[in-house]
């Protein structure tokens, strides 16, 4: 996958970071989307790798270019599924991962975490892993290619936890199919610790504090002053 440098934020100073969360952005956005929700998140010690998709036609958006994670081909996922596009996005999330291993973060001091399209990657992802991850943020988002957990699925990262959440209001991805993908995941053995929030296909500050929590949880790390 050709894709631009990551935009990485670090609060503090860099040579003290001890723990990565890796953070992807949905359809038609870029890494600069949740640049700041990061910075309200104000935890110390954690680099943040917010990564940019690839422009490609998405099908659905009757071919416009865009950045996207995989192609859409319906607003329901009942038909085809683009399982290259999702793979390649899986490979290059994994050379991510890596990459910070080579930087000196251990596996288990690292979050994948994605809203929407970027969300079901990094859940498509963590649940395949072979490595321990610290946990997973998967906002406002579904569990694609759901047949192939079954035989896919590593036990590396069966009780990493999964934060998943979604608004009640949500007319992109609806709740009942992230409520779907959240069952397919306990009958798996994940897991995951399901939040609803009173909003539509968004973030909102409830569900920014819960994540803060769950992160300083996860890595131990203290919020900044």
């Amino acid at each position: 996958m050709q894709a631009q440098a990551p935009l990485e934020l670090i609060r503090g100073d860099s040579n003290d970071v001890r723990a990565s969360v890796i953070w992807l952005h949905g359809l038609g956005a870029d890494g600069y989307d949740f640049a700041p929700v990061v910075d309200m998140l104000n935890l110390a010690q954690v680099r943040f790798i917010l990564p940019h998709a690839p422009s490609m036609a998405v099908t659905r958006n009757n071919g416009y270019v865009m950045p996207a994670w995989y192609d859409l081909y319906s607003p329901s996922e009942s038909q085809q599924e683009d399982q290259a596009g999702i793979r390649r996005s899986e490979d290059y999330l994994n050379s991510l991962i890596e990459n910070e291993i080579k930087r000196g973060i251990a596996s288990d001091k690292i979050v994948l975490a994605g809203f929407s399209q970027g969300g079901a990657i990094a859940l498509h992802s963590a649940t395949r892993y072979p490595k321990k991850l610290a946990g997973v943020l998967a906002l406002s988002t579904y569990l694609p290619l759901k047949p192939a957990l079954a035989k896919e699925a590593h036990v590396a990262n069966l009780a990493t936890p999964i934060f998943m959440a979604h608004g009640k209001s949500d007319d992109i991805i609806s709740l009942e199919r992230a409520l779907a993908s959240l069952s397919i995941l306990q009958a798996s053995g994940f897991t995951v610790h399901w939040h609803e929030y009173a909003m539509a296909h968004s973030v909102c500050a409830e569900e920014i504090n819960d994540i803060r929590l769950f992160l300083t949880g996860l890595l131990q790390q203290d919020l900044v002053e």
